[in-house]
């Protein structure tokens, strides 16, 4: 799932690639698309780009004798979990273009191109910044951190680190893979209280006898959480390309792999949390971990699915249902199960899955779904879809 530097980075791109170029016509929009049509038309227009958190704001412009007048339009996009910004051959769209700017005449046609593969990206018309979201950990350190240390009464702070660091009021901007690699920085365990690692950050004080140059010099040596929410996203912005994702080119993420120091890498360990997301870490879990089974989960980037506790089987529906995943507003997956009407059952099948329950008796906890024998199926389908 695209986080703060995949934002970063796609603004970056849209106001490099879009430099110069007029564009022109209407907005299209794809026929598969659930998202609002943009009704805007402009014979000469210019796009620019800038991004917050995990949000980023689209302008069209028009330049002075457009036809016919009108003021600018802003959209503001939500990358859901595969969305990015393309520039593509006007004749020659992405399959996935869900919503497309196309160049003005004289000179070649291109078109800039939203694409999404799994459509859960989303644009709002208005350019307003989605309300409940806290100040970006790049573009907004300061008031970022003033915010988080204001609100540490809120009760996610009563949660472990590692979901508190996934929750977009307070740390609007990183996402999996960068919960991981700052708490594997500062090797806090990633099931310890939120609270807890939050207090220790207001008792920190410089000390009044140092200078200038050595409380910046401790500062960049001895980071804190916080400072590292602010320069860990930055680190992957400065490796260019498109950070994480299966869309980017060889070189782009063979630069994002070769930085990772815990996400994925081999030999780190892996459990869920409580919203079904995989954390990778190294050492102690902490003591908030979740009680019961743990299910680790196979590299991200082989594209394989984990099923070591069918309880927590990652988006595998069973047969008789349809599983469709969704991202909320704090970036998790959450899920939705429809049952397909079942015809009813003779004596005989109704002994055949009681017998087949009890082969499944090991499933403690795990809520059994019938369906039209012989196929029996226990899942526990609460988180069961994480987008990790």
């Amino acid at each position: 799932m695209p986080e703060g530097p995949e934002l970063q980075l796609a603004s970056l791109f849209v106001n490099k690639t879009c430099k110069g170029l007029v564009f022109g016509g209407p907005v299209e929009k794809s026929a598969v698309s659930r998202n609002a049509e943009v009704p805007f038309e402009s014979s000469a227009y210019s796009i620019s780009a800038t991004a917050r958190g995990k949000e980023l704001r689209l302008t069209l412009s028009p330049l002075p004798g457009a036809q016919p007048p009108r003021e600018p339009l802003a959209l503001v996009f939500r990358f859901g979990m595969s969305g990015s910004f393309q520039m593509a051959p006007g004749d020659a769209l992405p399959r996935h273009a869900h919503l497309r700017f196309h160049t003005a005449p004289p000179g070649p046609r291109r078109a800039l191109c939203f694409v999404d593969i799994r459509r859960f990206g989303h644009w709002d018309l208005g350019g307003e910044w989605q309300p409940g979201r806290g100040p970006c950990v790049i573009q907004e350190y300061e008031q970022f951190r003033e915010n988080v240390l204001q609100h540490l009464e809120d009760k996610i702070f009563d949660r472990p680190i590692c979901e508190a660091l996934l929750d977009q009021r307070f740390f609007n901007g990183i996402g999996n893979y960068l919960r991981a690699e700052i708490l594997h920085r500062l090797k806090i365990p990633p099931f310890e209280k939120a609270r807890t690692v939050m207090e220790a950050l207001k008792q920190r004080r410089p000390s009044p006898e140092l200078t200038l140059s050595k409380k910046i010099k401790d500062k960049l040596q001895n980071p804190d959480l916080l400072e590292l929410c602010h320069s860990v996203p930055k680190e992957v912005v400065q490796l260019g390309g498109k950070g994480y994702g299966a869309e980017s080119g060889e070189q782009d993420f063979a630069a994002f792999r070769a930085w990772l120091r815990c996400y994925s890498v081999p030999g780190m360990r892996s459990l869920r949390d409580r919203h079904g997301r995989t954390i990778w870490f190294q050492g102690d879990p902490g003591p908030l971990v979740p009680k019961g089974p743990s299910t680790s989960k196979p590299d991200p980037f082989q594209g394989t699915k984990s099923t070591e506790n069918p309880s927590q089987a990652a988006c595998t529906p069973g047969p008789g249902s349809s599983h469709c995943p969704q991202e909320d507003k704090e970036g998790h997956a959450t899920s939705s199960l429809r049952p397909t009407p079942q015809r009813p059952q003779s004596a005989e099948d109704q002994a055949r899955a009681r017998r087949a329950a009890g082969h499944l008796s090991f499933l403690a906890g795990a809520p059994l779904l019938w369906v039209s024998p012989p196929c029996c199926l226990a899942l526990d389908l609460a988180g069961a879809c994480p987008a990790s």
